[in-house]
Parts: structure tokens; sequence; C-alpha cells
């Protein structure tokens, strides 16, 4: 762990950082841009962090007086006798098109294993509660794309995700689970045997530490690597205020094609699905309607990672800030004041360059969310 000048292996301290509760992927990047060095962050004391801009006294008191060498200790055992791995961003065999988001996990954790051919993958989310359309569907989709070499990217959620993980398995095909809580942990619980089936033909994976409990803060976080992972994002069933609409929403973000299947007119699980066709979604009644949109992403001499600069107009260290701020849902403007730090004047500027991107939209009472939008041009 440590060298003989008592300097931490570069892996390893970006574990250690990463195991700070209060250090989400923004905070991590921005903390070793200031200081250096992730090392250097570790090392330095509340004075220090605290001058970092959007680290508040309370933040940087918690990782000045994180015990993260016991910690550290810990998580390295588990991945040991567990037989479990870490991608570090920026290492060999980190995934190519998660590295390119904003803010990409700054270290995964693996339960299986991911291979070369997975950056053809194709995420398929919905609703928990699926009816039997729907998880047919997802099922069916998720078959045909696997058994033509396409990995299936999802969250192991009860319902569409559980339906698009077996139909790949059952396929042959490899898939992948990300999860909202740690790669020690089994959610929903009757899916250990899920688990173990995915972990043997794909990968369980997880930003957060080995026996990290699900919360529900940790679902958004969970379902921008879904996007992340996947050249596009198949949306099978969903309410307007489905989990699976932020997937999507990331997606568009990400510049990934959108595809979503309709459904009922009268159901309000087909509504999210619905609107998502109405943005400019792509309707997709089968496995072709993928197909024939991700096929060129793939073939002999295409890029393997995606033009983002095509598709979202670059953000400024402090928009960034009110943005990643949004991610816990929509939030009045004094709030975001006091969590950013960011002078009134200065907030109302940004928050106006951030609608006029379209990236949040203003609610009543002066409160304000992320909003579902398509990029320039086509979903």
């Amino acid at each position: 762990m440590t060298s003989t000048d008592g300097r931490l292996a570069e892996q390893d301290a970006w574990l250690a950082l990463a195991l700070i509760p209060e250090v989400g992927s923004a905070t991590f990047y921005r903390l070793r841009e200031a200081l250096g060095s992730v090392e250097a962050v570790l090392r330095a004391n509340r004075e220090a962090l605290a001058q970092v801009p959007g680290i508040s006294r309370q933040v940087a008191q918690a990782i000045a007086s994180f015990p993260w060498r016991d910690t550290l200790d810990r998580e390295l055992r588990v991945i040991e006798t567990r037989g479990l791995s870490l991608r570090r961003f920026g290492d060999e065999g980190y995934p190519e098109l998660l590295a390119a988001i904003h803010s990409p996990p700054p270290v995964l954790y693996l339960r299986g294993m991911m291979r070369s051919e997975d950056r053809v993958a194709v995420a398929i989310v919905g609703s928990r509660t699926a009816s039997p359309y729907g998880a047919a569907i997802a099922e069916q989709i998720s078959g045909e794309l696997a058994q033509r070499g396409v990995t299936i990217v999802s969250g192991m959620a009860r319902g569409i995700d559980a339906a698009a993980h077996r139909g790949s398995l059952r396929a042959g095909g490899r898939t992948l689970a990300v999860l909202g809580c740690g790669v020690g942990v089994t959610y929903p619980p009757e899916h250990a045997e899920l688990a173990d089936q995915i972990a043997a033909q794909g990968a369980l994976i997880s930003e957060f530490p080995i026996f990290t409990p699900p919360k529900p803060s940790h679902f958004p976080r969970r379902n921008r690597i879904i996007s992340g992972l996947a050249r596009g994002v198949v949306v099978i069933e969903a309410g307007l205020d489905s989990g699976a609409l932020i997937t999507a929403n990331y997606a568009l973000e990400q510049g990934r094609d959108v595809f979503a299947v309709p459904g009922q007119v009268t159901s309000r699980f087909s509504r999210g699905c619905h609107q998502l066709i109405k943005a400019g979604a792509k309707l997709t009644e089968g496995w072709e309607d993928i197909w024939e949109d991700i096929e060129p992403q793939v073939a002999p001499g295409a890029q393997t990672i995606l033009d983002l600069t095509a598709v979202r107009s670059p953000l400024e260290p402090e928009e960034v800030l009110i943005v990643d701020t949004l991610e816990a849902g929509p939030m009045q403007i004094d709030d975001l004041i006091g969590r950013t730090q960011l002078p009134a004047g200065q907030m109302a500027s940004l928050l106006l360059s951030l609608m006029l991107k379209g990236i949040i939209e203003e609610l009543p009472g002066k409160c304000f969310a992320k909003r579902l939008r398509p990029p320039k041009g086509r979903v």
C-alpha cells in the first residue's frame, strides 16, 4: 500500500479518497486539481481544504478527520478475499465511453469482468413494477441484441431491469449491472441468484464502497453510469416520475441515443416513454430500430469514443457545481446559494446561463431543476 518513502500507491490513494462519503466525483476532481494530487488531498488539513472553491468548512472538516488509512486497509482486504477488482479513471481497462462523461467515477468496483467487447453496449431501463407486456418486450429486445454481440447494461432493479438482464443471459450474451449500493450488498435481496449469473457472464459494477447500503440518493448517481457505459438507452415502461427518465436525461447530456418503447395510452407507466417520444426519442418496436442507429458507431473504422462537444456547450466550473448540486432534485435559489456558497448575484447570472443552454429549468417559487431535453439535432 505504501512505498519505502511512505508514499501511497496511486491506485490506493485514489481509492482512499473515494472512500470518504463527502467526496463525490465532482468534488474528487475539484480537490485533486486544486491541490495537485490525490495524495496531497489526503494529507491536507482542514484550512487548506476549505480554501478550495465549493468546499465548505464542514466538508473540509469531514475529509480532514476521516480515518482513511484504516478504512483503506479494510477495503483492500475485502477486495482480495472476495476476488473483486478495481478500475481507476485513466487506467487501462477503464470503460472508454464512461471515461468521456462529465466527472466520471474516479474508481469502479467490479465483481466479475469487463471485456473490450463491452464497448458495444446498450442500456435498457424502465419501471420496477413492470407489466407482463413490458417485461416480455425488455427480455425480447435484450436477447435479440445480445445474440448480435451487444452487451446489455441495466441496474438490476425489479421489473424491466431484471427482465433485460435475464434476456441477455438466456441468449448467452454479456450483461453489466450498475448498482446503487456496494458490490458486497445484494439489492433487491431476491436477486442474489441473478447477481451471481451476471457476475459469471459480465460484471456487477459500483462506485460505492463494498458494503455501502442502497440509499435513494445513490440511484441518480448509478443512473449516470448506466447511460455512460452505453451507446444508447432504451426506456420501456416509465412513469413521469420514473428513475428511467433520469437515465434518459443523462444519456442526452452524454450524447447518447435515446429510444422509447410505446405502451398503452391509458397506462401511467407509458407516460414517461410517450413524453420521450414527443421530445424526439426514437419510437422503438424491436431490436432493429436500435441496431440501425448503433451499428454505424461500431462499424470497422468508426470512432469508439463519442464526440460529446457536438451535443452540449462547455460549462464553466461554477455552472458544473450548480448542475452537480441539482442532482439531488429541484432546489430553491436560497438553498442553492447555501449549498454551493456562490454569491447571490453570481448565482442569478449562472442560473440564467444554464437555462439558456437548456440544462436547467425554473419551477414555481424560485425553484430550479435539471430538465429533460433533447440535444441539438435528433435525440
